[in-house]
């Protein structure tokens, strides 16, 4: 069953209702009052809900899929074409980021995600074979991680415990954390204590 839980008349006003009512899916226009569709979805910043573009401009589907849009529904829609694209929604919603970089945008699943590495003031994020640089620090994104998931391995690098293939012991008595399809990652005395006590080891 699906639950309308709210409609917005432009994107000020579905940003504010995104942030309070924090929908599992949301049917989106790509031309709005004072955002496009892709603009709101950046404005989201952390997470976002899985979505079901509807608009009447077909030129815009490929940008939509390249940010891992549900479906991409075209105006006039017929019933049986929005049954269709409801029935995609997956049973148990995973945890997503909207990602962009320059021209490219990406919703991104938090558990692929098996780095983070701070460059200055932006992080560069490592997911798939995607290695995009946002404008934000690593520690603004550290508030918002689950620490059960993600852990701070040094300075300037957050790992996915989940992405972990073995772990080392380094010269200077601390560990060297290997992730499955990244770098190794150096970690120190103090951080590997907690990486142990993370890991119940």
């Amino acid at each position: 069953m699906i639950d309308v839980v709210g409609e917005a008349r432009d994107a000020e006003e579905a940003l504010q209702m995104i942030r309070q009512l924090n929908p599992d899916l949301l049917f989106l226009d790509i031309q709005m009052p004072g955002l496009s569709g892709f603009e709101l979805l950046d404005h989201l910043g952390g997470k976002v809900p899985q979505v079901i573009f509807t608009t009447a401009y077909q030129q815009h589907a490929l940008r939509a899929f390249e940010v891992n849009a549900l479906d991409y529904l075209l105006k006039p829609i017929a019933p049986e074409r929005l049954a269709l694209a409801i029935s995609r929604l997956l049973p148990t919603h995973p945890g997503q980021i909207f990602v962009q970089d320059g021209d490219r945008c990406w919703i991104a699943r938090l558990e692929d995600i098996f780095l983070l590495e701070s460059e200055g003031n932006y992080t560069r994020l490592y997911f798939g074979q995607e290695r995009p640089l946002i404008r934000r620090s690593l520690s603004a994104l550290e508030s918002q991680l689950d620490s059960h998931r993600f852990f701070r391995a040094n300075r300037r690098q957050i790992l996915n415990l989940a992405w972990i293939d073995s772990l080392r012991p380094s010269p200077s008595g601390g560990l060297v954390a290997v992730l499955r399809n990244g770098p190794p990652l150096l970690m120190s005395r103090r951080r590997s204590e907690r990486l142990r006590n993370a890991l119940s080891l």
